[in-house]
């Protein structure tokens, strides 16, 4: 089972959406015994429980259950000759387990001072966040489980990479970075918080630049810039991170998506952080 297992880790790192099928129980003559398990996400399965009609069966509730974005396990008893037509004669009780993704599905560019305070107020929280950076020595050498570093001096690259739904932030210690960064992300229609840290002007010089490149729809449209709740006013890398966080977990939560950020002045511009 070890390569199953270790695939299943993959699936998880990546975000995939998947249900967990265990035989909890298998009476008399069954195609595997009790333990046997395997998966299932929207397109592909991973591992079998035996093949044939049973299999069929448990994979098309596994996806049933997908599709209703269900969290709580299910489970389910087939006499296999019966129900299912099965030659062997024996019954299985089967269960369905969903393991969704984070509600909050975080890609941090940059490993500033705001950043770092970000991730230490997300952190221990039950949220994914991949950390990308180039400098190596910026990031904490302690981290929580849940926060994965990668070290890539052409942090773009990784967008392409991301789980569908996850959110995206830029705060490197580079404008042209963040320019590369945020048109790569806003050229994603399925990542729906692509937020850039710094002032309305920051924002409006890259809306020129954006528009250049083709993406000036998007970028209007899409573009959080300036981060955070409105109305905090604290300048201190801390107090933006927990503004900032709190925006992330309300639209996490359902709230919308405040396209054009909320209005700021020089005084709010947050670049001499990102450091």
């Amino acid at each position: 089972m070890r390569g199953f297992f270790a695939a299943l880790a993959d699936w998880e790192r990546a975000g995939t959406p998947l249900v967990l099928i265990t035989l909890l129980d298998a009476q008399g003559s069954t195609p595997r015994q009790a333990g046997t398990k395997m998966a299932v996400s929207a397109g592909k399965v991973l591992g079998t429980i035996g093949g044939g009609a049973l299999e069929f069966e448990a994979i098309a509730l596994g996806r049933e259950l997908l599709v209703k974005r269900a969290a709580v396990p299910v489970t389910r008893k087939w006499p296999l000759g019966p129900t299912l037509g099965q030659c062997c004669g024996g019954s299985v009780t089967v269960s369905f387990e969903p393991i969704l993704p984070p509600a909050l599905t975080l890609a941090l560019f940059g490993a500033g001072h705001v950043a770092k305070a970000l991730v230490a107020v997300l952190g221990p929280l039950p949220r994914r966040i991949d950390w990308i950076d180039a400098r190596p020595d910026e990031f904490p050498e302690s981290l929580p489980s849940q926060v994965a570093v990668h070290v890539t001096p052409h942090a773009a690259s990784i967008i392409p990479s991301l789980p569908a739904g996850c959110f995206v932030l830029v705060m490197t210690h580079d404008h042209a970075l963040d320019l590369d960064i945020t048109a790569a992300a806003l050229g994603r229609a399925d990542l729906p918080y692509v937020g850039l840290i710094g002032s309305a002007t920051k924002r409006a010089r890259f809306l020129k630049r954006l528009a250049a490149i083709g993406l000036a729809e998007a970028a209007a449209t899409r573009l959080v810039c300036p981060i955070g709740l409105p109305s905090t006013g604290g300048k201190d890398p801390r107090e933006i991170a927990i503004a900032t966080a709190a925006q992330l977990l309300q639209i996490a939560s359902g709230a919308l998506v405040p396209a054009v950020g909320f209005p700021a002045t020089e005084e709010h511009d947050h670049d001499r952080f990102d450091r």
